[in-house]
């Protein structure tokens, strides 16, 4: 379980406080201008031109914790440089194929970390990745109207995007594929349940073919007393149902997925 809620939030055109010197505030000065922010160095003129983060990199510990302290009474979310205590937020390692972009965070545990993983990831992930988003975006009128449905809008890009799909995201020449798959694309899956007997309270003992499923789910039923961890791994947004032992799920439109114990 996190105590971080991951959210891209956007700072373009706005004012950001960042505070100190050295290569630290400068690399904070970097990344708020490469998201198109305005660092501005002085707390009182960033919270007149209603700044929402703040970021603190003194040299100092005593003026970093006056500094967090005093732009966090002012409203403003604060980052301390290699002090997660007085963070309420994490920067975390970014991985840019804009527009699609990868946030790998470790909760201010271990920077050195996430960018070992981000550089494992830049390895794999094609160049032409943030090509596909953007041609799917401008397809979404063409999407809308293939499968108006969204359920089944949403099980056909599942299945398009998944390994070996026809817009597998991890091949270089998908972004080219749209169109053609647009006009040749089958039906969508039909409705179905799945039922996956748990082997064991954890997680990651599911199957890559029980992970994908719940994880596709628009309907997640399960028993009681089906462990939190399992469960999360659904989206947050498939509908939920909790039924007794043994009993029948309930009949659902999409890609039911039912959790029972062994």
């Amino acid at each position: 379980m996190t105590d971080s809620l991951p959210l891209f939030h956007r700072i373009a055109g706005m004012p950001v406080v960042v505070l100190g010197s050295g290569e630290t505030a400068a690399a904070r000065r970097r990344l708020v201008g490469r998201a198109g922010g305005m660092a501005v160095d002085v707390i009182d003129e960033g919270i007149a031109r209603g700044a929402r983060l703040a970021f603190v990199a003194h040299i100092d510990a005593a003026d970093c914790e006056q500094d967090a302290g005093t732009l966090r009474a002012a409203g403003l979310l604060v980052n301390v440089a290699d002090r997660p205590d007085l963070c309420d937020f994490t920067v975390p390692s970014i991985l840019d194929r804009s527009p699609v972009l990868l946030a790998i965070g470790t909760g201010g545990a271990s920077a050195g970390l996430a960018k070992a993983l981000r550089l494992r990831l830049e390895a794999r992930l094609p160049a032409s990745l943030g090509r596909l988003a953007q041609t799917l975006s401008h397809a979404r009128g063409k999407l809308r109207t293939r499968w108006p449905d969204a359920g089944e809008r949403r099980r056909a890009l599942d299945e398009a995007l998944g390994e070996g799909g026809a817009l597998d995201p991890l091949r270089e020449s998908s972004a080219d594929c749209v169109e053609p798959w647009l006009a040749g694309a089958a039906g969508s899956a039909p409705d179905a349940v799945f039922e996956i007997r748990l082997a064991s309270s954890d997680p990651d003992d599911l199957t890559l073919r029980q992970a994908r499923a719940l994880g596709s789910a628009d309907v997640l039923v399960h028993e009681d007393g089906v462990p939190a961890a399992i469960i999360d791994r659904a989206r947050a947004d498939a509908a939920r149902a909790v039924i007794g032992r043994g009993e029948i799920a309930p009949d659902a439109p999409g890609l039911v997925v039912v959790l029972r114990l062994t």
